[in-house]
């Protein structure tokens, strides 16, 4: 950036510098403390001094609202933006990152997060903790499984999730009650199912937690370790209407295909806590699957009839 930036135009707001074969940003823009929106797409910022020391604590930090450095070539989201607390919408889009830091969570305020293009391959659930985020784009990566955490994104508009690897959604995002368009395709869910089921058998300590949860055994802070408190704090009840059970690490993966938007069958994770809740030669298990499974339904047509937007092909 130009030398003597800040003093030329001291209440500058909007600084797009797309284009230009940016290879860093100089410690001017730190001096520009009216500053809301910059652009610096298609560059070649991503080594270690692309951005100015200090960025976290200038007035940049508190005035900036958008930040879009796509097209450049970070490897990964550089540690000063995430102490931007005011950003609203951040673009990292065609870059070579490799995943999400949990600390994402830290920007509060944002409202719009593209990192479509990259090479992600994980989502960490404390992406779950960001409360005003509208619009989400993850396309393009190469991303495994959706965390069932991300059903907390509860002021969610739009999710992009298509060209990536996945091969079920969780079942929490039918909860996602403001969602109203969904991009799935390139996906192999379109195209390939998963009926694998899993089971690790429980541990002894996952079973003693089972007990206290499932038979309400009285318990106080200062009659166990503190580890074990918070243990027994992560108990998941089991889905299964008919069962009352709880899990902790230990639990059935089954997916479930249930109609949406009256043309797809959409496969859906469902975690359930031991085989008996879903075996086929228990007339009781099989009451349960089929109850679980029609409040899948149910839940699925009512997010379809909320959808304005699905995209699978």
């Amino acid at each position: 950036l130009p030398a003597g930036l800040s003093q030329w135009f001291p209440a500058l707001e909007v600084l797009d510098v797309s284009g230009t074969g940016l290879t860093e940003m100089g410690t001017e823009l730190l001096s520009l403390p009216c500053l809301h929106t910059l652009l610096a797409k298609n560059n070649r910022l991503g080594g270690s001094g692309s951005l100015p020391k200090g960025l976290g604590q200038a007035p940049l930090a508190r005035s900036l609202r958008v930040l879009n450095l796509s097209g450049n070539r970070f490897s990964e989201v550089p540690p000063a933006l995430l102490q931007l607390r005011g950003l609203r919408s951040l673009s990292l889009g065609g870059n070579r990152l490799h995943g999400i830091p949990p600390d994402i969570q830290e920007l509060h305020s944002l409202e719009f997060l593209y990192l479509g293009g990259n090479f992600i391959t994980a989502i960490p659930p404390e992406l779950a903790k960001l409360p005003s985020l509208r619009y989400l784009v993850l396309c393009d990566n190469k991303i495994q499984s959706i965390p069932p955490q991300l059903a907390q994104l509860h002021s969610l508009r739009s999710l992009s999730l298509h060209n990536n690897l996945l091969t079920y959604l969780p079942r929490e995002i039918l909860n996602l009650v403001h969602l109203e368009e969904l991009s799935l395709r390139g996906n192999p869910l379109v195209v390939r199912f998963v009926r694998d089921l899993t089971y690790n058998p429980p541990s002894l300590q996952e079973l003693a937690g089972r007990t206290v949860k499932t038979r309400n055994v009285p318990y106080a802070p200062s009659d166990l370790p503190d580890s074990l408190v918070r243990y027994l704090s992560l108990a998941s009840n089991c889905p299964n209407p008919k069962c009352g059970g709880v899990y902790f690490d230990s639990c059935v993966r089954q997916i479930k295909f249930v109609d949406f938007c009256g043309k797809y069958r959409l496969p859906l994770m469902h975690y359930l806590c031991s085989p008996e809740c879903s075996s086929p030669y228990s007339s009781a298990s099989q009451s349960s699957t089929s109850q679980s499974e029609s409040d899948s339904e149910d839940e699925a047509s009512v997010a379809a009839h909320r959808m304005q937007k699905v995209l699978l092909g």
